[in-house]
């Protein structure tokens, strides 16, 4: 029988008035992988704040680790018991080394006055080891890819005497093979007999990794399962308490006019012989691994990395797009993988960022804002998108993740764009709210708007997608119709050409 690490009963929080937990139970074998899953708002980030000692839970819940009972339990408490917290932004420095990084926290616990650079060096590379990572330990964190500095926040978790890994949303700016590599690090502590709680929004990856899986809706734990007991459709089931229609998109788009006609764009360190076409009601999808030109690709056609030679053509006429200016004047829109610091404007209105693309569109004759018609365009892009928000004043900052989404897109889609340019549409949204993003997707493209779909989550790329672009290191290396093959044969293509090409 496993041995239990952590056990929660009757956990209940409410803030405010709000109650983000409802007597919840919960429990962690050591040596176990166990995810926690659940829409946004459904309590995930409060239990985890509770078993991080970060927030108390109210007053007759009852925490026990390694047979040890707490009614009080504190931060201070959670490190002592071995539970270190790896967060999405991962709280490093980017202006200090690896090794710097890896060994802060045993400096400061330790109360050390002076550095002992040697002993600096010593704390890293014994962590590093413990994962069997090459680590640069002297390189700057700032200049290491977004795997590696994942790897950095989990060495620094095991410079302690660790027992629990909470990851929260750990994989949400990784490709494919970098999960492949953390999969490979997360088994390894398993079998050091470290527990490992997964907390992702990634449902796929959620299945592939995990011993148990729990699942929490409307602040109540629905349940734990085996990862045997569970598949997509099952688990999107049970954290939305609905069914969410997973048909791929069939679009006919083959019928209808051209918009956009790329030949051998090239932009020197980033792409180069790209050459494809894009028609009306049309989603491309474009997917590759990171550093495969991709996003860079996208920003040229939006003018904000232009290429340096190649042909661009829009309906038919031979254009040059030297900024974001002249892209939109031609109607391409285009949405950014990062929205909290490209996308929008977060401790402003929801409103004013609504509009922010077409303010010159509600001018009245003295060139001022015509307030009815700001109303209206408001209350129309809001309405359309479903945006769930108290007030059109309420700040961006204070929605839900797949709430941000919807605003942003409905920032581009108040320009009637086009063409859509969408990179990573959906990171960081919960399972409902990325269903609802898709069919807006649909929706655009079934009204004539050309979408270009980038993404690295490839059931999103291919059940979205009439064609897909595979890119690799700057070039486009195939392209498959998505109706004449099948996701797993898809996956298979992806492993096969994207890991033999490193």
């Amino acid at each position: 029988m496993a041995e239990k690490f952590l056990s929660l009963k009757n956990v209940n929080k409410n803030f405010g008035g709000v109650q983000a937990l409802k007597s919840v139970d919960f429990e962690i074998n050591k040596g176990e992988i166990h995810s926690l899953v659940g829409e946004n708002g459904s309590g995930k980030s409060t239990l985890i704040k509770i078993i991080s000692g970060v927030v108390r839970a109210d007053n007759g819940a009852v925490i026990e680790i390694e047979g040890e009972t707490y009614k009080d339990f504190s931060a201070i408490d959670s490190i002592r018991k071995g539970i270190e917290v790896i967060y999405q932004d991962l709280s490093l420095f980017p202006n200090l080394t690896v090794a710097e990084n890896i060994a802060l926290g045993e400096m400061i616990a330790t109360n050390t006055k002076i550095v002992d650079w040697k002993r600096v060096h010593q704390i890293a590379s014994e962590a590093t080891k413990k994962i069997n990572s090459s680590l640069a330990l002297n390189e700057l964190v700032a200049n290491i890819s977004l795997a590696d500095q994942q790897l950095v926040a989990i060495c620094r978790a095991l410079t302690h005497d660790v027992k629990l890994v909470i990851m929260d949303e750990p994989t949400t700016a990784l490709t494919r093979n970098e999960v492949d590599d953390l999969f490979v690090v997360v088994k390894d502590l398993q079998s050091k007999g470290i527990s490992t709680m997964f907390v992702s929004h990634k449902l796929d990856e959620v299945c592939e990794i995990a011993d148990k899986i729990s699942v929490i809706r409307d602040g109540v734990k629905v349940g734990t399962f085996s990862n045997e007991e569970l598949d997509d459709d099952k688990l999107t089931m049970l954290m939305t308490g609905m069914e969410i229609d997973r048909e791929n998109y069939s679009g006919d788009f083959r019928s209808k006019e051209t918009l956009l006609s790329v030949r051998d764009l090239k932009k020197t360190d980033n792409f180069k012989d790209i050459s494809f076409e894009l028609h009306a009601g049309e989603i491309l999808g474009i997917t590759g691994l990171l550093g495969s030109g991709r996003t860079e690709l996208a920003q040229a056609l939006f003018g904000l990395n232009p290429a340096d030679s190649g042909d661009i053509f829009l309906d038919g006429k031979r254009v040059r797009i030297s900024n974001v200016r002249e892209a939109i004047s031609m109607g391409i829109a285009y949405v950014p993988e990062d929205r909290l610091i490209q996308g929008l404007v977060m401790d402003q209105a929801v409103g004013k960022n609504v509009v922010i693309t077409i303010l010159h569109h509600i001018l009245n004759g003295f060139g001022l804002i015509d307030r009815t018609k700001l109303k209206e365009r408001i209350d129309t892009s809001i309405k359309s998108l479903s945006i769930r928000i108290p007030s059109v004043d309420s700040p961006v900052n204070t929605l839900s993740g797949g709430n941000q989404q919807r605003v942003v897109l409905a920032k581009w889609i108040a320009t009637n764009p086009k063409i859509l340019i969408l990179d990573g549409p959906t990171v960081g949204v919960d399972v409902a709210a990325k269903a609802a993003i898709h069919d807006i997707v649909r929706g655009l493209a079934e009204k004539g708007v050309g979408i270009i779909l980038i993404s690295d989550e490839i059931s999103e790329v291919f059940r979205n997608s009439n064609r897909i672009m595979i890119m690799h290191k700057g070039r486009i290396i195939n392209e498959i119709d998505t109706s004449e093959t099948t996701e797993e044969i898809f996956r298979e293509l992806m492993g096969l050409q994207c890991k033999g090409k490193q």
